[in-house]
C-alpha cells in the first residue's frame, strides 16, 4: 500500500528522512507535528543573510569536493583563490574539500577572507581547515540563495550535478533580471566546451530554446589568471 494511502487524514506530505516518520506507525507525522521546519528555513535565511552582511569584496568559487591535492584544478583553484586573497577580496566556497578547500586554502595563502558556507550532510561533510568565518546550512536550498545573494563574481571549476545546478542556477537569475549581470567565469576548456556546445548545437540552434545573447553570459578560461583577468575590475553589489 503506498504511503498516502496508509497516512491519515491531514497527514503531511512532503518528502521526509527516515528518522522523521513516526516510529510506532511508520506514517509520516501531522503537519502540526512539523511546522518548526518553516522556522528552521527562516532562521536560515535571517543569518545566512545577517552573515553576508559582514562580508565585502566576495568571489563565489564552485567545483567538485572530490579533487585531491595532487589534481591539476585543485592547484588552479589555489592559486586564484591565493590571486584574490592578495588583492584584497573575500573567496567564498561550499566549505568542504576538493575545489572549495583550495579556494579557502588560497585565499588564507593570500591575506584575504576565507569563507564557507557548509552543508549538513548524512555522509556529514566536513568543513575545510582553511574555512575562518563559517555558517553551516540543513537546507541546500538555503544554502544558495546565501552563496548566490551578494558575489561580485562566480567562479565555476569542474564539478558534478551540484556545480551544474549551481552555475545554471546563476545563469538563469541573470537571464531573467533577477539578479544583477555580474561575471560568471568557467574554469576548464575541457570540462567546459563539450556542456556549452550541446547548448549551442541543441538548446539554441536546433530548439531555439535559449537566446543567443544568453550565450554571452559566461565565459571560459584555462588558468586561474585568465579568471583574475575577468573579475577584478568587477564591481561591489547589493542583495540580488
Amino acid at each position: 500500500m503506498s504511503t498516502s494511502k496508509k497516512c491519515k487524514t491531514n497527514a503531511c506530505r512532503i518528502p521526509l528522512l527516515p528518522d522523521e516518520l513516526i516510529k510506532k506507525t511508520n506514517e509520516p507525522p501531522r503537519m502540526s507535528d512539523i511546522t518548526w521546519r518553516i522556522f528552521r528555513i527562516m532562521a536560515e535565511f535571517v543569518e545566512g543573510f545577517q552573515f553576508l552582511s559582514e562580508t565585502s569584496r566576495e568571489v563565489t568559487i564552485f567545483g567538485s569536493a572530490r579533487f585531491p591535492e595532487s589534481d591539476h584544478w585543485y592547484q588552479e583553484a589555489q592559486k586564484l583563490g591565493r590571486i584574490l586573497g592578495k588583492n584584497k577580496f573575500s573567496v567564498i566556497t561550499g566549505g568542504g574539500p576538493g575545489i572549495m578547500e583550495a579556494g579557502n586554502r588560497g585565499a588564507v595563502e593570500g591575506g584575504g577572507d576565507s569563507i564557507g558556507l557548509n552543508i549538513q550532510l548524512p555522509s556529514e561533510q566536513r568543513t575545510n581547515p582553511y574555512v575562518q568565518k563559517g555558517r553551516a546550512f540543513h537546507y541546500f536550498f538555503t544554502r544558495k540563495v546565501i552563496m548566490a545573494a551578494s558575489a561580485q563574481a562566480y567562479v565555476f571549476f569542474p564539478g558534478g550535478f551540484g556545480t551544474l545546478d549551481e552555475l545554471l542556477e546563476m545563469l538563469v537569475l541573470i537571464q531573467t533580471g533577477k539578479a544583477q549581470k555580474v561575471p560568471i567565469v568557467c574554469v576548464s576548456h575541457e570540462f567546459w566546451d563539450p556542456f556549452f556546445k550541446w547548448i549551442t548545437e541543441g538548446v539554441y540552434k536546433k530548439f531555439d530554446a535559449v537566446a543567443l545573447e544568453d550565450m554571452k553570459l559566461y565565459k571560459v578560461v584555462d588558468t586561474a589568471e585568465e579568471a583574475f583577468a575577468l573579475i577584478k575590475n568587477s564591481k561591489e553589489r547589493t542583495i540580488f
